[in-house]
């Protein structure tokens, strides 16, 4: 077998029923997380409470704030594991629940950012190109403008409102797989050191959760560029 196919584990009929398994529990928990994201009513708000701020000012209270919230939700598994009470096995479930908690964050930050730039992303779909290109950050952006023949790194435009329906699905399918080899179906990356006892746990699951959401900052950017000079008159009538 090459070392190619060991890498993505296309070891047999047994993995691939697997691998199917796994990605179809990702998509549900995707599509979940971009129902439940209020990333619209975020932008407004954080608007309304920065009357002066720029786009670009803007942006970066939505960088701050959503890396603050991924660093907590890790720190605070990792800390439950540490109580006797707690114990692992409760950790563990805390685990599956913060990717729940994270995807959901990670949207929602993606989709704040997304009405900081003007751009409407109103179907689950398209919605979950974003998130999940954006999870797999610099690497999400190039797989989706190689799929779709863009010449562009900022790809989120096009993409989001330009591509047929057909093409986005296909994106999403691709993007997943991607996903579940990354680890998320399992919690693979995001399980890292939660389960260490005496305290480190808390201090890895800080430490790489608070990394990952820097890898979700990176991909958005690679999703729209720079922020835009000014803001779309709805946030300029928010302030």
């Amino acid at each position: 077998m090459s070392a190619a196919r060991r890498a993505i584990g296309t070891t047999g009929p047994g993995r691939e029923q697997a691998g199917g398994t796994e990605e179809s529990m990702l998509e549900r928990l995707l599509d979940r997380a971009v129902r439940r994201s209020k990333g619209h009513q975020v932008a407004l708000e954080l608007r309304r409470k920065n009357p002066h701020a720029a786009p670009a000012e803007l942006v970066r209270l939505l960088e701050r704030r959503y890396l603050r919230r991924a660093a907590l939700l890790g720190g605070g598994v990792g800390a439950a594991a540490t109580v006797p009470a707690v114990g692992t096995g409760t950790a563990a479930v805390l685990t599956t629940g913060q990717v729940a908690s994270f995807l959901i964050s990670s949207a929602t930050f993606a989709m704040a950012v997304a009405t900081v730039h003007g751009v409407e992303v109103d179907d689950v779909e398209r919605r979950r190109t974003l998130l999940a290109a954006s999870l797999l950050g610099e690497e999400g952006a190039e797989m989706v403008t190689g799929q779709v023949g863009l010449g562009t790194l900022y790809w989120a435009r096009t993409v989001l409102t330009k591509l047929p329906i057909a093409r986005i699905r296909a994106v999403n399918k691709m993007l997943t797989r991607r996903l579940v080899r990354f680890g998320f179906a399992r919690g693979g990356a995001l399980v890292l050191g939660r389960l260490v006892p005496f305290g480190v746990g808390a201090v890895i699951g800080y430490v790489g959760t608070r990394g990952m959401g820097q890898n979700v900052v990176d991909g958005v950017h690679e999703a729209f560029g720079p922020p835009p000079a000014r803001f779309t008159a709805e946030l300029e009538r928010a302030r």
